[in-house]
């Protein structure tokens, strides 16, 4: 099967105009750039109110959640049922072509240690791991025909985050940051809720701007950390005062405009500048959204905070629900870090069971608890939810109950914001080992979101090094059936 895709001093006048851009294009200036782009001085366009939201034709969503599983999730093991495993376990693994794997060879055939149920009126199999996203599934739209490039994980991640396997892309929130710009002055756009135990492959390269301003990329968040927001307010006992702080800040930023004043076209000093305008609003706004006081003892409970293996990433999904609620245009959640002794991720070479089982109860009931949550405030209708992964793992052992890497087919699924309920598009093989109708690269996954925003994956483009570059490269095509 052949794929379609191939590997001095401050002026003292200045323009308005000018001023806003030189002010607009930095990091943490991410509310002053939000500022910018209402009035189409940054981004590339923002969102018209007679299209819903949307800048090229008529939106059905308005934000989105990506919940990456890094480490690399099977698809075999959770969402992707083939009876043909159960029939073949512990047989030697044929497929009838060359398999050349990551870092073994083929074992024997395994299947889904946990089994599968039937759910929903739709009928999907899902994985007796996922119970609680088991419950979701009429809400959810499968996607069992991904396709990589790469089958290293650090390439790989950066494929599904930016749409590139080379650093020094824009990742996917940075592009929607860029075109639609913000729902609250007073909030990032774009905000990252990493795995506590550490950054996946790429670290914050994955939720950077690229080439894109500065303002666009994506504001860390650890929400079980003291602080949650690194550096945003002096620590406690130190010989830092409101007052003086306030005066060091202003006497940085005057610098900091001489300095930009002689390095012209470079956003990264901006940045700079401008995250102080951002970092004394949050100083406000960021204590309310991440203090979860006022959530009900039930709201808790749903989201798992009572139990300890589903504390972190279910504080992490309410969360994202809370910022969503408060104008977040774009929220990353990661499950997983990179590789660590003993392991720390999805990247279960060793013992499928007891990682995948470990990762598995970790993120299913918060998952299904940021679905229902959203669903019954009314607003997992405008806002997309998408679930992926760098790439698969194989249908085959690797040493005794592991299973190595296959970028050749995995699955995504997406819900909510004008996404189609119920329903799968694409298929692997017998095996869950290759594409057998439909193989589907990331850029048709991000086509199709930014479609529902209301974007035209084609004209939301950027000029870098003589290049009109965007999100799908020159790819991409969008997927009707999954859509409502």
């Amino acid at each position: 099967m052949k794929s379609r895709y191939p590997h001095h001093s401050i002026p003292q006048l200045v323009d308005r105009r000018s001023f806003l851009w030189r002010l607009g294009g930095g990091l943490g200036g991410i509310a002053l750039a939000d500022l910018l782009g209402r009035e189409g001085l940054l981004a590339a366009g923002m969102g018209k109110p007679e299209l819903n939201g949307g800048i090229h034709h008529m939106a059905k969503a308005k934000r989105v959640v990506q919940l990456f599983m890094s480490g690399a999730a099977s698809a075999v093991d959770t969402f992707d049922y083939k009876p043909l495993l159960d029939e073949k376990h512990g047989q030697k693994f044929d497929p009838g072509q060359k398999v050349e794997l990551f870092q073994s060879f083929p074992g024997m055939v395994m299947k889904n240690p946990w089994g599968w149920e039937q759910c929903g009126q739709s009928g999907k199999h899902i994985s007796k791991l996922l119970p609680h996203l088991g419950s979701c599934a009429d809400d959810m739209a499968f996607v069992h025909s991904m396709i990589g490039t790469s089958n290293v994980h650090g390439p790989a991640t950066y494929l599904q985050a930016t749409g590139f396997a080379l650093p020094g892309f824009p990742s996917m929130g940075s592009w929607i940051s860029y075109g639609l710009g913000s729902l609250n002055d007073d909030l990032p756009t774009f905000v990252v809720l990493p795995d506590s135990r550490g950054y996946a492959p790429n670290g914050p390269a994955n939720w950077g701007a690229g080439f894109l301003p500065a303002a666009q990329q994506g504001t860390m968040v650890h929400p079980g950390a003291n602080p949650p927001i690194f550096d945003l307010n002096a620590p406690k006992g130190s010989f830092a005062t409101a007052d003086n702080d306030k005066a060091t800040l202003a006497a940085l930023n005057q610098l900091n405009h001489i300095h930009a004043d002689s390095h012209p076209g470079d956003s990264r000093l901006d940045a700079r500048i401008s995250g102080y305008e951002l970092a004394a609003k949050l100083q406000l706004s960021a204590p309310e959204v991440l203090d979860i006081a006022s959530e009900t003892e039930e709201t808790k409970k749903l989201y798992g905070l009572d139990r300890k293996i589903t504390e972190e990433f279910g504080r992490n999904c309410l969360i994202t629900r809370r910022l969503l609620e408060r104008g977040v245009r774009f929220v990353q959640l990661w499950s997983g870090a990179d590789n660590g002794v003993p392991r720390r991720n999805w990247d279960s070479h060793e013992n499928i069971y007891k990682d995948h089982g470990e990762m598995g109860a970790s993120m299913d009931q918060p998952t299904a608890a940021l679905i229902k949550d959203l669903k019954q405030r009314d607003m997992l209708k405008d806002t997309i939810i998408l679930w992926t992964t760098e790439f698969g793992r194989m249908p085959c052992t690797e040493g005794g109950g592991g299973r190595d890497h296959n970028p050749h087919c995995f699955t995504n699924w997406m819900a909510g914001g004008g996404i189609k309920g119920g329903v799968t598009y694409g298929a692997s093989d017998d095996w869950g080992y290759m594409p057998a109708d439909k193989p589907t690269p990331v850029y048709d996954i991000h086509a199709t979101i930014l479609h529902l925003l209301g974007i035209d994956h084609e004209k939301l483009t950027f000029r870098h090094n003589g290049s009109d570059r965007r999100l799908t490269d020159v790819y991409g095509e969008i997927i009707p059936s999954i859509m409502a």
